[in-house]
């Protein structure tokens, strides 16, 4: 059973920046839009990739962290493609496709691998800030938070950049009580140390193509 974590935020919050403590052998990046890193660091990234790719990779096994930058991509891109499309079954598929995703990932990878994705947020009418997805339909269809233990809220006040782990009663972040302090560095590296303290992760032992019986 692998790890997925939602990590929210506002386009210029932080998200993409929060890698920048990776090395090239801790992680591989499925950059939804293809578009460049915010930083010099060279990391292994894939571009412009679909559902089917990115499974596909997972499966070599060769990666305990993957990241899925601007994962709502994958749902929006989907809607572009089936715009002509009348009904409502299209936003069924775009939710499911969606949801199929995260649970390959707790499903048919390893117990140690951990899996981010890194999403867009959007404002409810009440003032809550939630996942963005393409539109109230596709809400209806899937919450989208339910789907993970850990939501972070990724923010900056304009001198600092954070990560919010708890919800204030305005978001929808989340994580294990004890796992995180309330505020804590936009660091996803440490955020990647700290799950994997928590869940004790390094302790276990786990072939490298290990995955869950269930499908």
């Amino acid at each position: 059973m692998g790890i997925p974590v939602l990590v929210l935020g506002e386009s210029g919050s932080g998200k993409s920046c929060s890698l920048r403590n990776f090395n090239k052998e801790d992680v591989v990046i499925y950059n939804i839009a293809g578009k460049p890193l915010p930083f010099k660091k060279q990391l292994n990234k894939a571009d412009n990739v679909n559902y089917t790719q990115i499974k596909s990779n997972m499966q070599k096994g060769n990666f305990k962290t993957y990241v899925i930058d601007d994962s709502q991509y994958l749902m929006a891109f989907e809607m572009f493609d089936r715009a002509k499309e009348l009904g409502y079954n299209k936003f069924t598929d775009v939710a499911l496709n969606f949801r199929g995703l995260v649970d390959f990932v707790i499903r048919n990878t390893p117990a140690d691998v951990i899996v981010y994705f890194l999403h867009h947020t959007e404002t409810t009418d009440t003032g809550k800030i939630k996942a963005k997805t393409s539109g109230k339909m596709l809400d209806n269809q899937l919450t989208l938070e339910g789907l993970f233990s850990i939501v972070l809220l990724c923010k900056t006040d304009g001198q600092e950049h954070y990560f919010e782990t708890q919800s204030d009663g305005y978001s929808t972040c989340k994580s294990p009580m004890g796992m995180f302090d309330l505020k804590i560095d936009n660091d996803l590296k440490m955020v990647d140390d700290k799950i994997r303290e928590y869940y004790e992760l390094n302790k276990k032992e786990v072939k490298p193509n290990e995955s869950s019986k269930k499908n």
